[in-house]
């Protein structure tokens, strides 16, 4: 009757997807069910009679194993996740739940473990992540995703860039990604912000200076220019050189040659040139601010880069990004943000764009104790009515920024359900009961 028994528990085991052992007091497997042995490539007749730990070389085996707490507490562990080294040496994430096993008069006889391998779906999440992110920039609204689509065409060439944007909209990431996908991606990227200095530094710094150029110079020192060569420069905040400056910004371009300061003789470079402004250039030009022929010479290829107001739909993709951002570099565990936070920052204008969004968060970050960041953890300009310091109205609910979101992919399709789905990342099935449950018409 026993041994029929055993066969009845073994089968009922064996037909379970999720992997399932249990271990004595002494920590020896005693039951080893197939999927165990299809998750760990650890046969069950090599299992039985070892120590748990020495089959599963698990993450959290050595100080917070789950079944221990649970032999020590008596009380059952539910979803804790954890990784384990199969037999062929592979990172397998888990997710674990445990609970005691007693014998008839309830003395504790061991305990019992099951795992669910969350391989796909770390996959799944790796592979969605990809589809909404290009390099470091991170974005799945229609604007975003047009860039995506023609900068590796843009990075193939060698032609100069023109990104324009305004202040915080990520200039630099387009800059570094055309870079990093183009055939210069080996060799050097140098970015110089042209607001930063003054003309006679800007000029040494681009273009370098032999000794004895000025009073300071004691010795030769190569430009910008000379340590991009065979790469890239990024010349940010262009919009800001003197006239002077784009005289020679664009003999430089025209000629591709560069003439430190003191220097007799012009230094042939070979260097993409990539320059971004937060100013409207043409207005410059048409005001007479900056040369024509240097602007048509920067603007071979031009990109506008949109602002965080005009892709509302990507906020909650760069919260996740920016919280696992703040999570490694602060060494925290934070599991994102409440549905009241997310939707005061659906809702605020961001007139500083994403770099404005990543501050916000970073603020949130150093106040947060808990698992998640709060309303009072968000600045005071971002706080409902009653808070200091914020006058925009009261928080928008979850549901009016669903529909805000769905009314501005429609709008942007033209009242395309199965493109406006596509951009949302749902099926238009979905799309449709999300529609009728809010209550949306095409027309609005």
């Amino acid at each position: 009757m026993k041994k029929e028994l055993d066969g009845r528990e073994e089968t009922i085991l064996d037909s379970i997807n999720e992997g399932v052992f249990t271990v004595d007091l002494d920590w020896r497997i005693t039951t080893f069910n197939r999927a165990a042995e299809r998750i760990t490539h650890v046969k069950r007749k090599e299992a039985l009679g070892r120590q748990c730990c020495d089959v599963f070389r698990a993450s959290i085996c050595e100080n917070a194993c789950v079944l221990r707490r649970t032999m020590s507490s008596g009380k059952p562990v539910l979803n804790a996740t954890a990784h384990i080294i199969n037999q062929k040496g592979e990172r397998i994430p888990i997710r674990i739940s445990t609970a005691l096993i007693k014998d008839e008069s309830g003395r504790p006889i061991g305990g019992v473990e099951t795992f669910q391998d969350l391989s796909p779906i770390e996959q799944l999440q790796k592979e969605l992540k990809s589809r909404y992110t290009f390099e470091d920039i991170v974005g799945r609204s229609a604007p975003m995703m047009k860039l995506f689509e023609i900068l590796p065409q843009i990075s193939e060439s060698s032609s100069t860039v023109l990104i324009e944007g305004a202040s915080g909209t990520g200039k630099e990431l387009f800059a570094r990604a055309i870079h990093s996908l183009s055939p210069r991606k080996n060799k050097p990227f140098i970015a110089v912000n042209c607001a930063a200095l003054p003309d006679t530094l800007l000029e040494s710094e681009l273009f370098g200076h032999k000794a004895g150029a000025f009073t300071d110079a004691r010795r030769d020192k190569p430009g910008r220019f000379s340590l991009a060569n065979g790469g890239t420069i990024f010349l940010d905040e262009i919009g800001d050189i003197s006239p002077a400056m784009q005289v020679r910004l664009l003999r430089v371009l025209q000629e591709r040659m560069v003439e430190p300061l003191g220097s007799v003789e012009p230094v042939k470079t070979d260097v993409r040139v990539v320059a971004a402004t937060n100013r409207d250039l043409g207005q410059l030009v048409r005001d007479g601010v900056f040369r024509e022929d240097l602007y048509y010479r920067i603007r071979v290829i031009s990109l506008k880069l949109p602002g965080l107001s005009q892709r509302r739909e990507d906020i909650p993709l760069l919260v996740d990004h920016l919280v696992a951002k703040f999570n490694r570099l602060q060494g925290k565990d934070i599991e994102g943000v409440s549905e009241e936070v997310m939707a005061q920052l659906m809702e605020y204008d961001y007139p500083g764009n994403v770099r404005e969004l990543e501050n916000i968060l970073e603020q949130a970050f150093v106040l947060c104790r808990g698992q998640l960041i709060e309303l009072h953890h968000l600045p005071a300009e971002m706080r409902p009515v009653g808070t200091t310091g914020y006058s925009g109205g009261s928080p928008m609910s979850l549901q009016s920024m669903e529909k805000l979101l769905i009314g501005e992919a429609l709008r942007r399709h033209k009242g395309s359900r199965s493109k406006a789905a596509h951009q949302l990342g749902i099926n238009p099935s979905t799309l449709y009961r999300k529609l009728k449950s809010l209550k949306m018409e095409l027309a609005d």
